[in-house]
């Protein structure tokens, strides 16, 4: 594995909640990490399957919501009704802006943004834990835009 500290800290969420450490567990984990971008859990599926692996469907996602719990993956829904992973391991936090119509996501911080959730969690007497920002726009120019419905 590339990266023994994410390893580690996956390892122990394991053992803490009683699940089984299997090899198949910690492929999903470094395929997972070195995923750019946006995934679901089919997308991690079949990329591992064209690198000739042999976790199932069922481990990918399995393993994919474990690491969600334990952390190492932030679990998105980003309007469709489908969950995407992304490394939250040694990662910026950022927030995201999604095209309604062709699904493309940015990725963005923004300065003021990052202390609000924090001040209204204040102001309405709770201790702040985390958050999720998303801004659901179009594309300025339907050209451009992958599957707009304008054209």
């Amino acid at each position: 594995m590339k990266n023994k500290q994410a390893e580690d800290i996956f390892r122990n969420f394991l053992r803490a909640g009683k699940n089984r450490i299997t090899p198949e567990r910690f492929e999903v984990l470094e395929a997972a990490l070195e995923y750019e971008g946006h995934f679901g859990a089919d997308d991690l599926y079949i990329l591992m399957k064209n690198f000739k692996s042999r976790v199932s469907r069922a481990t990918v996602y399995k393993t994919l919501e474990l690491l969600a719990q334990c952390d190492l993956l932030s679990k998105r829904n980003f309007g469709d009704n489908i969950n995407r992973f992304e490394s939250s391991f040694k990662r910026q936090i950022h927030d995201h802006l999604i095209c309604v119509d062709c699904g493309k996501i940015i990725e963005f911080a923004d300065p003021r943004i990052k202390q609000l959730p924090e001040e209204i969690s204040e102001d309405l007497g709770f201790n702040f834990e985390s958050y999720s920002f998303n801004i659901f726009a179009r594309c300025k120019d339907p050209k451009k835009c992958k599957q707009s419905r304008e054209r």
